[in-house]
């Protein structure tokens, strides 16, 4: 072990990362040490595989699996970029280094020179684009039951909070109640994050950095006693991982407040039920109790006896029209199980109908004070949101 100075949380999770690591891939040493081809058995990672779990509201892989064995000529690059992969990563666990996943690219990107079968030099690159590596860090995720994060392997932080909240990380509480105008920066590992001491009611995430800002500054968290979050559009896996832990920890609410077109739906689902790409975290990621505050077509147009918050002019001021990439991807959602409530059907079938969009800054234009002290209160207290 290096001289890096490291607290308790953070060494326990390198030794419990690097155990599983080695205990996972213990066995291609023994299949080979024994004469067999060794392989791998890994859950397959498609949509095909991905089905949505009623019970427990969220994505989840199927039971499909794919083996990837060394002697296949299909499977045998893959098979080995996996194990440089895994042991790049079980080096950096026991090193006390904090790579990032552009460092692991740069890591294991070599080429590999060698002669075939005719004598003839060739060579082969270990992977080309990052695309390629980060691929075979999701395989080792599946693989091991592992999140990079586990791993202690570091991204760029997208996620803000501000609120009542204190929370101990690296051996130092930080009072996110104490800001000032900015906010703190969701870290890489928001497992190794310990909350101390809060005093909130609800958790709302705001899709746009933008109007998140807007509402710390005009004291929303304040008045309303909620912890403020931001995934600054698609929200990365620590933001994910942190607003589940509000909800399931410190049993906080969870409300949404996005855009109302079929990607800011999207990005609220992904909060609640977690994505297709990562369907084998959801269960650590999603959020399934959240709940979507709006922006909703009903919002904009009403329904039933349900009065909307735009007067006409209004409407036609800040309606934006629907693009083809809209409408597309509308029809998509419609067909997703997790969108087959009879109120998400409603939505949908309103913005097909409207062929119409809105900004949260559209709401933000009717005064900032009418977004934060009229529109998000009032949709809380009346249970006005759609599941």
């Amino acid at each position: 072990m290096s001289g890096i100075p490291l607290d308790k949380v953070d060494l326990e999770a390198r030794k419990r990362a690097a155990k599983i690591l080695h205990e996972k891939f213990r066995k291609i040493l023994e299949d080979i040490l024994s004469g067999k081809a060794p392989k791998l058995e890994i859950p397959k990672r498609t949509l095909a595989n991905t089905i949505f779990d009623k019970e427990r509201g969220i994505l989840v892989l199927g039971e499909q699996k794919l083996e990837r064995e060394f002697l296949d000529m299909g499977e045998a690059r893959r098979f080995m970029q996996t194990l440089l992969m895994a042991s790049i990563i079980y080096q950096a666990l026991i090193e006390n280094e904090y790579p990032t996943i552009r460092d692991l690219y740069y890591r294991g990107k070599h080429t590999i020179i060698y002669k075939d079968p005719s004598g003839r030099t060739r060579q082969e690159n270990t992977w080309d684009e990052q695309a390629e590596s980060d691929s075979v860090i999701r395989d080792i995720e599946v693989f091991t039951g592992l999140l990079r994060e586990d791993m202690l392997i570091l991204s760029k932080e997208k996620g803000k909070v501000v609120g009542n909240l204190k929370i101990r990380s690296g051996g130092d509480v930080i009072d996110l109640s104490k800001m000032g105008h900015g906010a703190y920066s969701i870290e890489s590992t928001p497992d190794l994050i310990d909350f101390i001491d809060w005093d909130a009611e609800f958790v709302l995430v705001v899709e746009k950095d933008a109007v998140f800002q807007q509402l710390h500054r005009v004291g929303f968290w304040r008045k309303y006693k909620a912890i403020l979050i931001t995934g600054a559009g698609q929200p990365d896996r620590a933001t994910r991982r942190f607003v589940r832990r509000l909800n399931e920890e410190l049993k906080l609410p969870v409300y949404i407040l996005t855009d109302s077109d079929p990607y800011g739906f999207y990005i609220y689902s992904v909060y609640k039920v977690g994505s297709i790409q990562l369907s084998y975290e959801s269960e650590r990621l999603a959020t399934p109790s959240a709940k979507f505050l709006g922006v909703s077509m009903t919002d904009i147009f009403g329904w039933g006896r349900k009065k909307p918050y735009l007067t006409e002019t209004e409407r036609r001021n800040y309606i934006i029209k629907a693009t083809d990439a809209d409408i597309k991807r509308a029809k998509e959602l419609m067909k997703y199980s997790w969108f087959r409530s009879p109120g998400w059907q409603r939505e949908l079938k309103i913005f097909l109908e409207k062929k119409a969009k809105l900004e949260i800054e559209a709401l933000a234009s009717k005064g900032l004070k009418f977004l934060a002290f009229k529109y998000i209160p009032e949709k809380i207290e009346t249970g006005d949101w759609i599941e």
